[in-house]
């Protein structure tokens, strides 16, 4: 935090069961910039596994908006559906190649934080974020929906065959992104990738030569995007 910088609001939000990942309810949280006005519908940027990020992404924010190297956005931080018990859902809404994702967030969170708070809905103005799995689930949302989700921040992305099933037909991985994004049209996607050498090495894959293998295929490709190894 810095002296003088306007603190935005950041409050949690009441949890529901969901109707996407049926039987399912989870942890979430909005942010709210101090210079928010309902004049001037904002921005906004969704980040998985939002209970991490919440602890210093509003800061992050409180400066960059005050600086005016950022616009004035909103923040979501969701967590992953826990099911009765305690049963995580995690990697099923991460992992998973489909829409169901970004479905979930524009059918039930963002009309959810619409009832108070007025969003842009160009997908210039939406960006997703996350790590590890939360990571390949933020280029999800922005790969099948680029009509309404275009800004993607992957840290150290799970890229890899978490997701494939040798017993469930036609389960896919992660690491098919590759090859999807050099055989498929360039969509309007813009990306941003970080990941280390030390990143995991295990039966699922490397996450640090995944990441590498999306960043070749994103410039052969030409997308707009950019590393920090």
């Amino acid at each position: 935090e810095k002296p003088g910088v306007p603190k935005g609001a950041l409050k949690q939000l009441p949890s529901s069961e969901s109707k996407i990942f049926a039987g399912t309810k989870r942890d979430w949280w909005v942010y709210v910039p101090a210079q928010y006005r309902a004049e001037n519908p904002a921005p906004v940027m969704v980040f998985q596994d939002g209970a991490g990020y919440r602890e210093y992404v509003p800061t992050v924010f409180d400066n960059l908006i005050a600086q005016g190297d950022m616009p004035i956005t909103v923040g979501i931080f969701i967590q992953p559906g826990l099911f009765e018990g305690g049963r995580s859902n995690r990697s099923f809404e991460y992992d998973t190649l489909s829409d169901q994702y970004a479905r979930f967030l524009l059918e039930e969170i963002l009309p959810e934080v619409e009832k108070s708070v007025k969003l842009r809905h160009d997908p210039a103005s939406r960006a997703t974020a996350g790590a590890s799995s939360g990571g390949i689930c933020a280029f999800t949302v922005a790969w099948e929906r680029p009509d309404q989700f275009r800004k993607v921040v992957s840290h150290i992305g799970s890229f890899t065959s978490i997701a494939y099933r040798s017993n469930v037909p036609n389960s896919r991985g992660g690491d098919l992104y590759p090859t999807l994004i050099r055989k498929t049209p360039p969509k309007p996607i813009r990306v941003f990738l970080q990941d280390g050498s030390n990143d995991l090495d295990n039966s699922h894959g490397n996450w640090f030569l995944a990441n590498q293998q999306m960043a070749a295929a994103l410039k052969f490709a030409k997308y707009d995007y950019k590393t920090e190894w």
